[in-house]
């Protein structure tokens, strides 16, 4: 399932244990070397009451990605800052993605995220949707950026490849001819049409 990440903003969070929603996600935590959500800042009436439970919920403890929230074992599953150690690095980051600049290996400005999409299997992202400087908004407001154009990611922008390669890409794919069989045709037909042609 895809999402955007701005409708992750107070997801529910859904205990098996309490067999209900225990509290609601409040940001992401991204690893920017990977581009991946590795966690969840989470907020909720549990973790309020008890200082024991902590306010962070890993990706790997989601069970299920469900329309009625993310499904985990039990508040037992929130961890406290300081707790993991892999996590604490990244979160000395403070890396976000919402608000950097996107930029084309030549310079060319293309834009900030105003969002991004999700894999919620892999919480990877899969794509970033820009919005474009007011010049370039009149012809075209957004623009949604694949993965697999980011050449680097740093503090203060994303880099991608150069639009003139997206366009030679575009146009090798143009050439393709698609050679297909047809899967409804009985396999022995065109050979008895062939036979009783001869014929």
């Amino acid at each position: 399932m895809l999402i955007n990440a701005s409708r992750l903003v107070n997801y529910p969070v859904l205990s098996l244990h309490v067999g209900g929603p225990i509290a609601r996600v409040s940001s992401d935590i991204i690893d920017p070397e990977k581009l991946k959500i590795v966690a969840f800042r989470v907020s909720g009436p549990v973790i309020t009451n008890d200082p024991e439970i902590g306010d962070i919920l890993e990706t790997s403890d989601v069970r299920e990605f469900a329309d009625s929230g993310m499904i985990i074992d039990s508040a037992e599953d929130f961890v406290n800052p300081g707790d993991v150690m892999k996590l604490d690095k990244i979160m000395e980051l403070n890396f976000s993605l919402m608000g950097l600049k996107v930029e084309t290996k030549k310079g060319s400005k293309l834009g900030k995220i105003i969002d991004y999409v999700v894999d919620t299997e892999t919480f990877t992202v899969l794509q970033l949707v820009v919005k474009r400087p007011a010049v370039k908004a009149l012809i075209d407001p957004e623009l949604i950026i694949p993965r697999k154009q980011i050449v680097e990611v740093n503090d203060y922008k994303i880099i991608v490849k150069d639009e003139e390669e997206k366009i030679r890409k575009r146009a090798e794919h143009e050439d393709f001819v698609p050679n297909f069989v047809n899967p409804f045709r009985e396999p022995d037909f065109s050979a008895n049409r062939m036979e009783k042609e001869k014929e």
